[in-house]
């Protein structure tokens, strides 16, 4: 068998396998607030978020082509699909390590990192795509302070409307609302999350030229949609400890203004054809609404540790991509 048609027939096995680890890694992401505040129980919140990551994968295309050209031009990569492994590999393994220890970091950073750390490794700095690269980058850093900014204004919005309601009144009603607004923060995190697998894979099928254009395959959209969604079934219980409550202590009206900022920020971000961490834009939203609230109330020490593996997940996961691909080119 050719050894490029091998070689892609792992990387699509390997995204598939990145998107299903997304799932399970990032279902704390959009269920961790709906599970801590009892509007949802964890059963309920996996089979919501696994169905609305599903539809949501399916509706957009813009941020997978992104992904595709962006990072670096597919159609002039040499030994293509042999970077875009080394960059599954590291980004499976950093979502791994990152899973096992309860640390939402981001999928979205581990993958962008570690195809620019395998292409730096494979051919030097020159061949990045420098304009789609940096635009890239500021949606990833810009996206956390956006969502914080949203964060705070839309809490501080519910607090000035309810502020003569009944309590027990509100926070029932809100324990309502927030099943609504977990639905949409799922279908968002799918309109992002997913798109990044199908933008790889899409990669590799050029590099080995099995594809001649940026659109995505259908078949390519279907799986990855699917492999998002049963990699939400799983779970990732870890995750949505840290999330969920370890940040500050959240009610339903928290719960509801997070899940509702996250998902305005993640779908305008999506509008526009960027991928953002839906890790970071969560959390980040979460820490507003808390600050909003009362600053001491959200726990900082926890919320530095999260900006921490934030800002090293970059660096680090192209590290490992590029020692990955040295590795691998010894064997092919």
């Amino acid at each position: 068998m050719d050894m490029i048609l091998v070689l892609t027939i792992f990387i699509v096995v390997f995204a598939l396998a990145f998107d299903f680890i997304n799932g399970f890694h990032d279902t704390a992401n959009a269920i961790a607030t709906s599970v801590s505040t009892r509007a949802l129980t964890p059963r309920q919140a996996i089979i919501l978020a696994a169905t609305m990551n599903f539809i949501g994968a399916l509706t957009f295309t813009g941020v997978a082509k992104t992904i595709t050209k962006d990072i670096v031009d597919p159609f002039a990569l040499e030994n293509g699909p042999l970077i875009i492994l080394a960059a599954l590999t590291s980004a499976i393994a950093w979502n791994l390590i990152t899973w096992y220890y309860g640390i939402p970091s981001s999928s979205s950073h581990a993958i962008i990192g570690s195809v620019a750390g395998a292409a730096i490794s494979a051919a030097g700095v020159g061949i990045l795509n420098y304009g789609g690269f940096l635009k890239i980058l500021q949606s990833l850093i810009l996206s956390p302070f956006l969502a914080l900014g949203v964060g705070f204004t839309i809490m501080n919005i519910f607090r000035f409307i309810f502020k003569n309601a009944n309590l027990y009144s509100t926070t029932r009603g809100f324990r309502m609302f927030q099943i609504v607004t977990a639905a949409f923060q799922a279908y968002t995190h799918g309109t992002n999350d997913a798109q990044k697998a199908m933008g790889i894979i899409t990669m590799a099928l050029i590099a080995g030229g099995y594809h001649a254009t940026t659109d995505i395959p259908e078949w390519v959209r279907i799986s990855a949609a699917l492999a998002m969604g049963l990699g939400t079934a799983v779970g990732g219980w870890k995750i949505i400890k840290t999330v969920g409550g370890k940040i500050m202590k959240i009610r339903p009206i928290n719960g509801a203004a997070a899940d509702l900022s996250s998902a305005l920020v993640i779908l305008s971000a999506t509008m526009f054809h960027l991928p953002v961490s839906t890790t970071h834009v969560i959390s980040s939203a979460i820490m507003g609404v808390g600050a909003a609230q009362r600053v001491k109330g959200v726990k900082w020490g926890v919320a530095r540790r999260i900006v921490l593996t934030w800002i090293i997940t970059l660096p680090v996961s192209a590290l490992i991509a590029g020692f990955v691909y040295q590795v691998l080119h010894l064997f092919f």
